[in-house]
């Protein structure tokens, strides 16, 4: 598990999207909902991320280690 602090929401979703395994949203309740490819989801996102002034927290669990640090290489990149 991770957590990030998006910044740049569009470069974010981008990477996400060009994962080939899932990218767990994790919840405070201890859900899971796969992100990757999921547009419905990913608005919803994005509407969070305007509306707190294009910063959002996110918990995520990434299986695939090489997805894993394709989001690490973007985050470290991004900041």
């Amino acid at each position: 598990m991770i957590k990030l602090n998006i910044l740049n929401m569009d470069n974010f979703l981008q990477t996400v999207n060009a994962c080939s395994d899932a990218v767990n949203l994790l919840y405070p309740d201890g859900r899971k909902e796969n992100i990757n490819k999921h547009y419905g989801l990913q608005n919803e996102l994005l509407h969070q991320y305007r509306e707190n002034k294009n910063l959002l927290c996110l918990s995520l669990d990434i299986p695939a280690p090489k997805d894993y640090m394709s989001i690490i290489s973007y985050y470290t990149g991004d900041c």
